[in-house]
């Protein structure tokens, strides 16, 4: 029996919107109609599984094709390599794996079916059949560092994640050197607590940092968001979120959101192997220069001043005049035992 979900695509399975900005490739594999993903996470997480599903699942209805997906799968190497086997036996024109966590089984599992082309979300390998997709995620993670910096009223901020992987880290650098952009005077406080989805963790991890002087904390979770929203709003500190926009969520907690809608990199690698440009060994990268995709939200009394500031630093980094650099080092703020 099958461990993977079959979804002929219908509007009742979506989720928001997308916006597709194909890119060109080319690809000589005979179609079968079907597209799979993998989600390690849950795709109802409020955060990048969701968004990437959203994507996926619109990109797969707007070409016709079928879609089988696994969620749930945790993000260690031998159950990815697994969770992409079983995919791939399904024979699919795609199997798009959604997340840098993928890196090395989709590497490995690409190899071993060399004629059903692999795509990475948030990815950084290549092969033969292999490609990346990349929304640059450290581009606005870099204006909220920089939001951070102007808002704080304490002079100490903090950044919040769960799994230590190369887009969590680049991030993680976008903030930290959005930070001292705007006022190297500010300190920060940083975190990988191990898990993106435990909300008792993340509350707590959040609590310690506002305990220790952070009024505003930037959070890269998934579904454990939750718990560092509600220590927020308990101590009375600030939030600026990732991925979607939790200013529109949640007006009382949230400064700010570095959206950064990974959902078109899982859309944009479907579009390309519907219209035949799937081009393998090849990393395609989506920053500010595409506004769709990636872009600071703000709350309405962030003051006119530091929106135009920030206006100003998203027309440098989108003209590729201020490089965001995608390198940090310093030390970690201890996760609460």
């Amino acid at each position: 029996m099958t461990c993977f979900e079959v979804r002929t695509i219908s509007r009742r399975h979506i989720i928001g919107g997308l916006l597709v900005a194909p890119l060109l490739a080319s690809r000589a594999r005979a179609a079968t109609g079907t597209v799979a993903g993998l989600f390690a996470g849950s795709v109802r997480d409020g955060g990048f599984m969701q968004a990437g599903f959203r994507g996926f699942s619109q990109a797969a209805e707007k070409a016709g094709l079928q879609m089988i997906f696994k969620e749930g799968v945790k993000p260690e190497r031998d159950l990815l390599v697994e969770a992409l086997r079983e995919l791939a036996r399904a024979k699919p024109d795609l199997i798009v794996a959604h997340g840098g966590q993928n890196n090395a089984a989709a590497e490995q599992v690409a190899g071993e079916f060399p004629d059903i082309p692999f795509a990475v979300t948030q990815g950084n390998v290549r092969g033969a059949n292999l490609a990346s997709y990349e929304v640059l995620q450290e581009h606005s993670a870099f204006l909220a560092g920089a939001l951070a910096a102007w808002t704080t009223r304490t002079g100490v901020v903090g950044h919040m994640s769960g799994i230590r992987v190369t887009p969590g880290l680049k991030g993680r650098a976008g903030f930290a050197n959005g930070v001292a952009h705007a006022d190297p005077k500010v300190r920060l406080l940083t975190n990988f607590s191990g898990n993106q989805d435990d909300n008792a963790l993340s509350r707590k991890v959040a609590a310690a940092m506002i305990d220790k002087g952070a009024d505003v904390i930037f959070t890269m979770l998934n579904a454990g968001r939750a718990g560092a929203i509600d220590a927020c709003r308990d101590k009375g500190a600030k939030q600026i979120g990732n991925v979607g926009d939790w200013v529109a969520l949640h007006p009382d907690v949230f400064v700010g959101s570095a959206i950064a809608d990974s959902g078109l990199a899982a859309g944009n690698a479907v579009a390309d192997i519907a219209a035949s440009r799937f081009r393998p060994g090849v990393i395609h990268h989506i920053g500010l220069e595409q506004p769709g995709a990636v872009r600071l939200s703000m709350a309405q009394d962030v003051s006119a001043d530091i929106r135009a500031r920030i206006d100003a630093l998203t027309a440098e980094i989108a003209a590729g005049r201020l490089p965001v650099r995608t390198d940090w080092t310093g030390d970690e703020f201890p996760t609460p035992a």
